[in-house]
């Protein structure tokens, strides 16, 4: 791996540009609006009912209109375990027709620079830990989300074949798993901290002895809060500029039996946290290197528990519609 502290920042100023957020109503995409606004650029969105970033004749029309001079990517189809192995080809069609389509479009109509935003799950199921950016395509994916995870690796090698045949400044990141405001809470579809808070937070409002999570509660995972994602992202727009993929984390992980019972401790919940081994764990350990982005000068402001305390609080006050 290179040496991250050989690399000058390159420094991309967001000063009176206008940036487009793809898919601003997704939980990175609204933190990455929020951010923005403490920049001096004006901010471009789309619904999905004027433009489906899925086709590409709709995308160009938007984008030749609008002149976007900066574009982050956080526009995807996303979920868990259960939803990666129910719905294998809308994850990888859908996702594959987004990025082709926008990535396409960005690169027709001059946009300036672009963040595509993939996801750890690129990673090889046994990567060494803490996972470094060269280990992609090292070895087998994770079965259970690999149609997501093949999608985001073509992604990430598309703007990589952008810059390499058109030297356009077209970068990736690579976060670990987040959490926060507007987060899906889909019973079945969710992320693993989302439905454990959803779970635990319904337990405790009902009374219930014990909840139940899926697998064997021993793998290992990173968590981030999604402003703390949106503020790295946004760090790396304006101070990265290179073909290698970027690792967005925190350097920390936790069992997911200690992530249950951390939102138990947050949420209030007193009851038993039991195990089912008979669903599927996943990767045995998902932990991010993240000494590129920390040497680049930029460090997550919340620790885990901090994080989902504030996620926590943010499902209580806003999502009143899922929390029973």
């Amino acid at each position: 791996m290179d040496d991250p502290r050989n690399m000058a920042p390159a420094l991309f100023s967001l000063r009176g540009k206008r940036v487009f957020v793809a898919g601003h109503k997704g939980m990175v995409g609204s933190a990455l609006v929020r951010r923005l606004g403490a920049e001096d650029c004006e901010i471009l969105t789309v619904d999905r009912a004027e433009v489906d970033l899925r086709d590409p004749s709709a995308v160009n029309r938007w984008m030749k209109d609008r002149r976007p001079d900066a574009l982050f990517l956080a526009a995807a189809k996303v979920g868990g375990i259960h939803a990666n192995s129910s719905l294998p080809a809308d994850f990888i069609a859908d996702n594959l027709a987004i990025q082709q389509a926008v990535i396409m479009a960005a690169l027709a109509h001059d946009v300036e620079k672009l963040l595509f935003l993939g996801s750890s799950c690129i990673y090889p199921r046994l990567a060494p830990q803490p996972i470094p950016e060269e280990a992609l395509l090292t070895s087998p994916l994770e079965p259970t989300n690999q149609w997501y995870a093949i999608a985001k690796i073509a992604g990430l090698k598309l703007c990589e074949a952008i810059r390499m045949q058109h030297g356009r400044d077209f970068i990736s990141a690579m976060p670990t798993n987040l959490h926060g405001p507007g987060d899906s809470y889909d019973p079945e579809h969710s992320h693993v901290a989302a439905a454990l808070i959803r779970r635990i937070h319904v337990a405790k409002e009902q009374g219930a002895e014990s909840v139940t999570i899926w697998g064997t509660g021993q793998p290992r995972r990173e968590f981030l809060h999604v402003d703390d994602a949106a503020d790295a992202l946004t760090f790396l727009m304006t101070h990265y500029s290179d073909a290698m993929h970027v690792n967005v984390g925190c350097g920390e992980d936790v069992s997911i039996l200690e992530l249950a019972e951390m939102v138990a401790s947050i949420s209030g919940y007193t009851g038993r946290i039991e195990t089912d081994p008979s669903r599927p764990d996943g990767t045995p350990r998902k932990l991010l290197d993240v000494s590129r982005i920390k040497a680049l000068g930029w460090s997550p402001r919340l620790g885990t528990r901090e994080g989902l305390s504030l996620s926590y609080d943010a499902f209580v006050r806003d999502r009143p519609d899922l929390r029973d």
